[in-house]
């Protein structure tokens, strides 16, 4: 495809380059988008927010949003389980996953690597996030091509009060210009992320939905607990007038006792009696309120993050353990796969069709927590594998255990593998000096050869020459030690769970036909053919 080939966005509107580098959603002082913000939570009751609910169901979700910001500026549980979930999100693991092996991809791959490494990306996650709360957001591109490509310098947070939804649909976003009308987003400019807590329009499809009527009934109770804690914090003045006062006196009267403190006062006639019937004890009617505030929050927490144990833990609890956990972890992987489709769609895709045009095939960002895995029962299978006589790519192993392959000439620890000696191997009853006493193989010394030979008759006489037997016997050995070690490997897999000797015996004769002796039995062969050649060389000589 040429550069100057009209280039298209995912949903087929045309892709103006002279409009990626400038910032068309910014706040203004003078036209619709202005950083101020109304306050409709002051004063709220069920009608009113009803009122205001609706409004944005219905295509105008100015208040609502506003009224989202305020609930979480003001309700300190809410914000704190909001944060909790988007920041879990910000805090996974970023990993980019090439088209495929052709140079291209491999390149493009590279290139988005290399920007997800930005330190500022999680900051912008977490504003990408606000979707979790409001339903949706929207978050501007700002390209830069400085260096001859089209590279995002900054992710800006646009305020979602400055957008809207078609009205035929409810569905396609739209933006706010300057002057005020509803106009279609630049294509490539825009991260749109929509999180829904709810099937449905973006605008009912947000936490702070539901939250709001939580937040409503929170707040009649702590006003009612506060009025509650300031009357009975403070004594009951009574005053008493006598019989005949003037309406002067009784007004000078209860001025003063209203003016003690507070608004618990009052003026009765002498002779009057006032009888106070309580409902209950005191610390009953304090516990209601405050069992109330905690419900509410515990409901908040339900919508959240899908559980409470992990915010408001009872001691003994059922089920109050790693199964809320895991419910908080599925809804983490739900929120992780939705932020990184929003990323891949709106950004990673334009990145590579503004730098490779026409190529057609996109890299992808996936932000997911490393799955826990028993390193030691994957080694175990890797030695079984091995045993069985399966090949086993050494770089999987030293990836898997998070090792480096030693470069040339490096200092390695290393654990060699040997032939056991049939003294070694073979089972017999002794004493405890016997299992002590070292065993040495009669082949691997020369010292073991000299033995057999006799001790020597005097000083200064030459020394038998060693036979041939000996370094073919090393050599054996050196070259054997694999074969024979993966078949040991076996053995010890096989027997591994048994009891006494009489199971590992049986274990091992009904399991022998399945052990591959294959490749042992070739290289005796050839060691046993060369073993014949050199001594017929030896008697020739």
């Amino acid at each position: 495809m040429a550069r100057d080939t009209q280039l298209l966005d995912q949903w087929g509107r045309p892709v103006k380059r002279a409009v990626l580098t400038q910032e068309v959603a910014g706040p203004t002082l003078g036209g619709v988008r202005s950083p101020l913000t109304g306050s409709p939570g002051d004063g709220l009751n069920p009608r009113r927010l009803a009122q205001i609910l609706r409004e944005a169901e219905t295509g105008d979700p100015l208040r609502y949003l506003e009224l989202a910001e305020i609930i979480e500026e003001r309700d300190l549980h809410y914000v704190g389980v909001l944060g909790t979930r988007r920041r879990s999100v910000t805090g996974l693991d970023i990993s980019v996953e090439d088209a495929s092996a052709d140079p291209i991809d491999v390149e493009a791959g590279k290139l988005i690597r290399d920007w997800v490494q930005r330190e500022e990306l999680q900051d912008e996650m977490f504003d990408i996030l606000d979707a979790i709360g409001k339903g949706y957001s929207f978050t501007e591109i700002i390209w830069d091509r400085s260096m001859g490509q089209f590279m995002p310098t900054r992710l800006e947070w646009r305020d979602p009060r400055w957008f809207r939804f078609d009205r035929r649909d409810l569905r396609t976003p739209m933006m706010l210009d300057e002057h005020g009308p509803e106009v279609p987003l630049p294509a490539f400019k825009f991260i749109t992320a929509q999180i829904r807590a709810k099937s449905g329009i973006p605008a009912r499809g947000g936490l702070a939905r539901p939250v709001t009527w939580a937040y409503l009934f929170k707040k009649f109770t702590e006003r009612d607990w506060a009025i509650f804690v300031q009357t009975y914090g403070q004594p009951l003045r009574l005053g008493k007038y006598p019989t005949g006062a003037s309406e002067e006196d009784r007004r000078t009267l209860f001025r003063a006792v209203a003016n003690i403190a507070g608004d618990c006062a009052g003026i009765v006639p002498e002779g009057v009696e006032i009888e106070f019937i309580q409902t209950g004890q005191v610390s009953s009617s304090v516990q209601l309120y405050e069992q109330r505030a905690d419900w509410l929050d515990k409901q908040v927490s339900k919508a959240v993050l899908g559980q409470t144990a992990t915010t408001d833990a009872v001691t003994g609890g059922l089920g109050s353990g790693a199964e809320h956990r895991l419910v908080q972890e599925d809804i983490e992987r739900a929120d992780a796969k939705a932020l990184a489709a929003a990323i891949n769609r709106d950004l990673i895709r334009p990145i590579v069709d503004l730098n490779f045009p026409g190529h057609g095939r996109y890299p992808r960002v996936v932000i997911a927590r490393p799955e826990a895995e028993d390193v030691t029962a994957w080694m175990q299978n890797v030695d079984t594998a091995v045993g069985l006589g399966l090949s086993v790519a050494e770089d999987d192993v030293y990836a898997k255990l998070g090792l480096r392959r030693p470069a040339e000439g490096a200092r390695t620890l290393s654990k060699s593998a040997a032939i056991p000696s049939p003294e070694q191997s073979a089972p017999r009853v002794g004493t405890a000096n016997d299992l002590q006493r070292p065993v040495k193989h009669p082949l691997n010394t020369q010292e073991a050869l000299t033995a057999s030979q006799g001790p020597a008759t005097g000083v200064g006489k030459p020394q038998p020459r060693p036979e041939p037997i000996v370094p073919m016997a090393d050599r054996m050995e050196a070259e054997a030690a694999p074969i024979i070690g993966r078949m040991l490997s076996r053995i010890e897999h096989l027997v591994a769970g048994a009891e006494t000797l009489e199971e590992a015996r049986d274990i091992i004769l009904g399991a022998f036909p399945e052990i591959p002796v294959e490749d042992l039995t070739a290289f005796f062969a050839g060691g046993f053919a060369a073993a014949e050649l050199g001594g017929r060389a030896e008697v020739a000589e």
